[in-house]
């Protein structure tokens, strides 16, 4: 029986979201911080390992993303910038004209943004950060879209459409704009687990080998796994990893070594170890472990891993912290070394500084950004002075 069905379409139940889109306009806010830097080359699938790179003087880019159709939400994406050695945030206005844009990535080479639009008729926009200039939209042809990335070669964008379950491919242009969809997959088996009325997409990654992309779909307890044709930008599905039912996975990441994964568990409240083979591009789950909040009611969301490969973050939503994991047998395992509050509510995404000497955590109902100093020797984290304000946050992209 097939796995997926090709340019399906669901009903719209994504419960993060309160309020109807009302439209959005089509003007640039300013100031903005600092341009990004133009002259990066993009990233090779193998380059996941390498070391960070140093801290660089003066102010950095930061861009926060918001649910604009939400009681008390933003304007759109906000511009603002960091203090490298500090973590102190400055805002530095809004770029207004895009709808709901939840989550946020960046091209490789930095010189393109990417939005998701999380609404009914979902979508994605891209954004040139030079003179902050949108690009153009493409439709999903999913509902919510609530997940974005770039594969590595910089030529295909990747998005989850949480509402209807599915998963879309743009390519990219040579100037960073979005072409027209390329493929669509709806996640039809298995069935949606206990409590879930149908899939839902959460994620969309590239593996480290480059060849091949996986899909985190809560609704449906299941990592799915496809070979990208990176000439044509359609999937070939090869394989599903299943949590136990219930589990509800929400975010995965992978150790920089490429044999091991950590997948965050929404509804179970649990982490797992997961081996990859990158040959194959075949995830392994392993056993559930702890995140840290004490059984209390918690909704893990995003994992993040040290360039060093010694240490994991989760962000926790209930308990309202990060748990902090030494990472143990070259990627195997992971020891629960404690939980850092994490000075917010509800920290929905968190985020490196591309040096990786600074954890940024956006706080979906706090509507603040915390700052941390992160220990990468030592797996600690150090608050980094007041949050900042800013209206509904729920990514924070620091460049």
């Amino acid at each position: 029986m097939d796995t997926q069905v090709r340019a399906g379409r669901g009903g719209w139940s994504r419960r993060r979201v309160t309020g109807a889109l009302a439209g959005a306009a089509a003007v640039v806010a300013v100031p903005s911080p600092a341009a990004p830097p133009a002259d990066r080359a993009p990233v090779a699938a193998g380059a996941r390992s390498a070391a960070p790179p140093r801290a660089e003087d003066g102010p950095r880019p930061l861009l926060l993303g918001t649910y604009t159709s939400a009681e008390g939400g933003g304007r759109g994406i906000g511009l603002a910038s960091y203090d490298p050695a500090t973590g102190e945030i400055t805002g530095g206005g809004t770029l207004t004209g895009v709808a709901d844009p939840s989550y946020l990535a960046v091209h490789p080479d930095r010189r393109t943004l990417y939005a998701v639009d999380e609404r009914q008729d979902g979508a994605v926009t891209a954004v040139r950060l030079a003179d902050r200039r949108i690009l153009g939209t493409r439709g999903t042809g999913g509902a919510a879209p609530c997940h974005l990335s770039v594969h590595p070669d910089g030529r295909w964008l990747l998005s989850a459409n949480y509402g209807s379950g599915s998963v879309a491919v743009h390519p990219i242009d040579a100037s960073g704009a979005l072409g027209e969809r390329t493929d669509l997959v709806t996640h039809t088996t298995p069935p949606p687990g206990p409590g879930q009325q149908g899939p839902h997409a959460h994620q969309f990654v590239t593996g480290p080998d480059g060849g091949h992309v996986l899909a985190v779909d809560l609704g449906t307890d299941t990592v799915y796994t496809y070979r990208l044709d990176r000439a044509k930008g359609t999937l070939t599905a090869t394989s599903q990893a299943h949590t136990r039912p219930g589990a509800g996975p929400r975010h995965l990441t992978f150790h920089p070594g490429g044999r091991f994964a950590y997948l965050a568990d929404e509804v179970g409240d649990t982490v797992s170890v997961c081996a990859y083979d990158p040959a194959t591009g075949r995830l392994t789950v392993g056993d559930p472990q702890s995140t840290g909040s004490g059984g209390g009611t918690n909704y893990p969301a995003q994992l993040l891993v040290t360039a060093n490969g010694a240490y994991a973050f989760l962000a926790n939503r209930g308990h309202n912290s990060i748990a902090r994991y030494a990472v143990e047998a070259d990627g195997a395992r992971l020891r629960l070394l404690g939980t850092t509050p994490v000075g917010g509510d509800f920290p929905r995404q968190i985020a490196f500084s591309p040096d990786g000497r600074l954890l940024f955590a956006a706080n979906q109902r706090s509507g603040t950004v915390s700052v941390f100093h992160v220990d990468t020797e030592g797996g600690g984290l150090r608050l980094a002075g007041e949050p900042f304000a800013f209206p509904v946050a729920v990514c924070a992209l620091p460049l």
